[in-house]
């Protein structure tokens, strides 16, 4: 399937370049796309082999979709389209769809939307030229809503107990697979300190089956709905959100704030045990050595494999050779709420340890999905900078830990985990990081991912 992907991908671009006579805006993206693949990709040297694989798997309207689909599930590769559409001065709207499958059969496809309402202000003219009154067209944030379905399979997961003080050995493996529709949308209320609230429905519907023919056993083996509660069924679940977004930049943009806090509703109508509520608090802070210096915030216009630098300039980030470096610091924690009877489903726990099921590192020196609970704790610091090109070194530490209960939530007893390692970041291509993991009480630990967005573009949506 890989050796004839490239040519089947090309061969599709050059079948829609046929009439230009009415030419329509897709087939206006697919004449241009067709044009940058024969310019960048016409001749196989070592010097347009870059150009070629960033056109590859970032122009649009089509591209090749390539990232990691969680830990333990490899890396995997398919199609992209993106589509843009104006249909009034009032309304932009753009569509993702994508699918990759992984290389040990986890696969995940979904569809995503997304529409922006251009507020316009208003410019009056008024006659004599001198009284008229200053104008207030100013660049402004503008709403976002989002709607997607996807669908994801992951044949390999960890589940090693509940709690901070589970056992290495107790590990055992899943499999799972979740359905998620959803509704979102992002509203400013103050620009000038980029405050925005944030509100999400989504439907989850998750189905846990056994992993066998791995190094340790299958999850019913060893564990049970008391051990492992969901275990025995998953329902459908009703999730919602609501929260607040902070991210201001200061000192001349040395300083740059990114701030979220949510409160989610879990409700599981077909068995309501299952039903919680979470409170999440995520303050990310970056502050950058250069001032060219890339901001690590996703851009909410786009949708997951959209990398446009602005909401009406739909091209992507050019791969430069500035010199970029940071400081960022980030404080992370969940604290779920239940109700006398209830229990958070074990799939729905945040993890720390290697990376989570989102694909985010913490505590990388412990194996993935080390410790989970329904409450955790996470710290952690990292410095990175440029070494040549897009190819940058990083170190990183992490602190954290995970609870059972809410108030054994503090900063007593926390793991620890140190990373050396290298990242790439190319323009829009998805991030590229290996890392080095050491420190914790369980040894090393390297890890390397690739996101599974591209840079530049929204995230996908969580699955916990």
């Amino acid at each position: 399937m890989r050796k004839t992907s490239i040519p089947v991908f090309i061969a599709c671009l050059a079948l829609s370049a046929g009439a230009h006579a009415q030419e329509t805006q897709l087939g206006s993206d697919f004449r241009r796309e067709g044009a940058a693949i024969e310019q960048d990709c016409s001749s196989f040297n070592f010097k347009s082999l870059g150009s070629c694989a960033y056109t590859l798997f970032t122009d649009h309207p089509m591209h090749i979709a390539a990232g990691s689909i969680a830990a333990q599930d490899g890396f995997g590769l398919g199609p992209a389209f993106v589509a843009h559409w104006t249909p009034n001065e009032s309304w932009r709207l753009s569509w993702d769809v994508d699918a990759i499958v992984s290389t040990n059969a986890s696969w995940r496809a979904g569809a995503y939307m997304t529409a922006i309402w251009d507020r316009h202000s208003r410019i009056v003219v008024k006659p004599g030229g001198t009284g008229a009154g200053a104008s207030n067209l100013t660049v402004r944030e503008d709403p976002v809503f989002h709607l997607l379905v996807q669908n994801i399979s992951l044949k390999t997961l960890d589940y090693f107990g509940m709690g901070p003080d589970t056992g290495d050995t107790a590990r055992s493996y899943f499999g799972m697979r979740e359905t998620i529709a959803a509704v979102n949308a992002t509203w400013p209320v103050l620009q000038q300190w980029h405050i925005s609230l944030y509100a999400e429905a989504n439907g989850r519907f998750v189905d846990i089956r056994p992993s066998t023919g791995q190094s340790s056993p299958s999850i019913e083996q060893l564990y049970s709905p008391a051990t492992a509660p969901g275990l025995g069924s998953q329902p459908a679940f009703a999730q919602f959100g609501e929260g607040v977004h902070i991210a201001p930049s200061f000192a001349g943009g040395h300083v740059r704030l990114n701030y979220s806090v949510m409160f989610k509703e879990y409700e599981a109508p077909g068995d309501s045990t299952y039903s919680f509520e979470r409170w999440t608090t995520d303050l990310s802070h970056q502050f950058p050595i250069y001032r060219r210096t890339r901001a690590l915030a996703r851009n909410g216009f786009n949708g997951p494999d959209d990398c446009s630098v602005s909401a009406g300039e739909h091209t992507c980030p050019a791969v430069t050779r500035n010199l970029e470096g940071s400081f960022t610091a980030r404080f992370l924690m969940n604290q779920s709420i239940t109700p006398a009877g209830h229990v958070v489903p074990f799939y729905f726990q945040p993890t720390l340890g290697g990376s989570d099921i989102d694909g985010n590192s913490a505590l990388p020196s412990y194996q993935d999905y080390r410790f989970r609970g329904p409450n955790d704790l996470l710290l952690q610091a990292a410095f990175e900078h440029s070494i040549y090109g897009p190819l940058g070194f990083t170190a990183m530490v992490d602190e954290g830990k995970v609870a059972l209960r809410r108030s054994d939530l503090d900063f007593t007893h926390l793991r620890h985990s140190y990373s050396v390692g290298l990242t790439l970041r190319a323009g829009a291509f998805p991030m590229v990081r290996l890392l080095f993991s050491f420190g914790g009480r369980e040894g090393t630990h390297t890890t390397s991912a690739m996101d599974g967005s591209l840079l530049g573009a929204s995230t996908r949506p969580s699955l916990y």
